[in-house]
Parts: C-alpha cells; sequence; structure tokens
C-alpha cells in the first residue's frame, strides 16, 4: 500500500509541474524563411541532411519518398505554434517538391507580407 501511495504522490507532483509550465515542444526548430538554397530537381538529400538535419518524419506520396521536418509548440494557456517543411524526393534522391506551412506569426509575415 504504502509503495502505491508514493507512486500517486509522485505522479501528482509530475503531473502538477507539467500543468504549471504549460507547455510543451516537439521536434526541431528550423529557420522556415531562409530556405532558397533548395532547388527542384536539384538540391539532394545529402544536402538536406547537411542543412536541416534528420528529418522529424519518412514518409511516400505516390510512391515518391517523403521527409517532414517538424516543430510544434503547444501551450495550455495562450497560442500554440507549429510549422512543417514536406520535402517530396524524385528516384535519383533529388528535391521534386516541398511545402511550408506555419502558424509563427512573424514566418508568416515574411513569407507573405501581405499578412503585416
Amino acid at each position: 500500500m504504502r509503495a502505491g501511495m508514493t507512486t500517486l504522490f509522485l505522479a501528482g507532483i509530475l503531473l502538477a509541474g507539467l500543468l504549471s509550465a504549460g507547455c510543451a515542444t516537439v521536434g526541431r526548430d528550423f529557420d522556415s524563411t531562409s530556405l532558397k538554397w533548395m532547388k527542384a530537381g536539384e538540391t539532394g538529400k545529402t544536402e538536406m541532411l547537411e542543412k536541416l538535419g534528420q528529418p522529424f518524419r519518412v514518409g511516400v506520396d505516390a510512391g515518391d519518398p517523403t521527409w517532414t521536418y517538424g516543430y510544434y509548440q503547444y501551450r495550455l494557456f495562450g497560442e500554440s505554434n507549429n510549422k512543417d517543411l514536406v520535402i517530396r524526393f524524385d528516384s535519383a534522391g533529388k528535391a521534386r517538391s516541398w511545402t511550408l506551412n506555419t502558424t509563427f506569426k512573424d514566418e508568416k509575415e515574411t513569407l507573405d507580407p501581405a499578412l503585416k
């Protein structure tokens, strides 16, 4: 009985700490406003790894390999933000296309000045 109470007490302390912090971050941040170095049909996986590191997720889209770089900030209080960079590769391992989405205000305004 005593061990169960200790476990419950520790779980309560952990929960209280998480609630008081009120935030969690997943993934690794990357500069979404300076991707001009990426060129369709030219930039390969090696250069992606050198500049962006290991992808957060890998997958397949219509038979083409995809890599996703993601950064997610979750807040219990206040605004949560996230961004995703999904890169689709051709059979030679070169970037075929990519999609970038962000909810970070400063990045949105840099990517599309009409949002200022």
